[in-house]
């Protein structure tokens, strides 16, 4: 609504005068055009390599790491230049301004470039009383302000629901049609991952994409979250992987590059990273892929490590 963007830029006091001040970092911290990382091997690849904030969300929450220093972490530990924040780890922070700055000038101070905002916990976009599905909409909006402020192009949000997969692909449509109308006005993405339920059902979430039928939606991707049913004893029922990708990439604005564990030769275990490019390559697709490493096995800094090797690995042998 005009009336929450009005307030939100109230808020932000200044925004323009800031703007104004920081424009020379945006032009460094967000060319999403000519990215830093990896310059010589990035030629190799069809795509580009970012990191999902979520790979170091057990140090996060322990609190041995902060929100503000991840941009700082991705460049030293890993030399990867683009990244994925997740709002739970600023929860609080969508209208602070000074918060957003500073987060904007430890980007600028590592040549850092802001790729999307990964929502959750704002409402369902696909609630079946009206009511709830519009205030998730507009919950939402914060969140399309503040990837705007920071340089994103994009928020990734669900589309959960309860009621048949019927009843909730048309109220996912509706709320996302709505939420895709006020970020399009701020020149935002809205894209939907494969993230439990109907929406890890593949030809669903593409159904919902032609519903929706707007630009700038689209889907991400993730090669591992595919259960559809959990139980006591963990996923019941799965949708194939390579299936499901292959039916969201026409619709694709991005990809996780999801790994829990690897086998001696570094390759992933649970996932086949040369069939899954491949599907990917064949989409067309040449953006971004996050680094997304979610295991236990190994400390996360290893895991990232060699997600993004393989990544590099089989995107060079394709």
């Amino acid at each position: 609504m005009k009336s929450d963007r009005r307030r939100f830029l109230k808020q932000l006091g200044g925004f323009t005068a800031s703007f104004a001040a920081i424009s020379a970092g945006l032009a460094s911290c967000n060319n999403a055009d000519e990215p830093k990382t990896d310059e010589a091997s990035a030629k190799d690849l069809f795509f580009r390599i970012s990191l999902a904030e979520w790979s170091l969300h057990k140090e996060l929450f322990s609190g041995q790491l902060d929100n503000l220093d991840f941009p700082m972490v991705a460049r030293r530990d890993y030399d990867i230049y683009i990244v994925e924040y997740v709002n739970q780890f600023f929860k609080d922070k969508a209208e602070d301004s000074a918060y957003l700055n500073e987060l904007l000038a430890r980007c600028r101070d590592n040549g850092i470039t802001n790729h999307l905002i990964m929502v959750d916990g704002e409402g369902n976009l696909g609630d079946k009383d009206a009511a709830k599905r519009m205030q998730a909409v507009e919950n939402h909006y914060k969140w399309v302000n503040a990837a705007k402020f920071l340089g994103c192009t994009t928020i990734r949000v669900n589309a959960y629901g309860e009621g048949t997969a019927e009843e909730v692909k048309g109220y996912a449509v509706e709320g996302l049609s709505r939420l895709a109308e006020y970020a399009e006005k701020e020149g935002i993405n809205v894209i939907v991952e494969n993230h439990g339920g109907y929406t890890s059902n593949g030809a669903w979430l593409a159904d919902v994409m032609r519903g929706v039928n707007k630009p700038n939606v689209g889907t991400l991707p993730d090669f591992g979250n595919f259960c559809l049913k959990y139980g006591p004893n963990g996923c019941e029922e799965q949708y194939d992987r390579y299936k499901g990708v292959e039916e969201m990439m026409p619709f694709a604005k991005g990809a996780s590059a999801k790994s829990y564990d690897f086998d001696e030769n570094g390759n992933c275990i649970e996932t086949d990273y040369e069939r899954m490019l491949k599907i990917v390559k064949d989409s067309g697709f040449k953006g971004i892929i996050g680094v997304e490493y979610e295991g236990s096995k190994l400390p996360a800094s290893e895991g990232i490590k060699k997600t993004k090797a393989l990544l590099e690995r089989i995107g060079r042998s394709l």
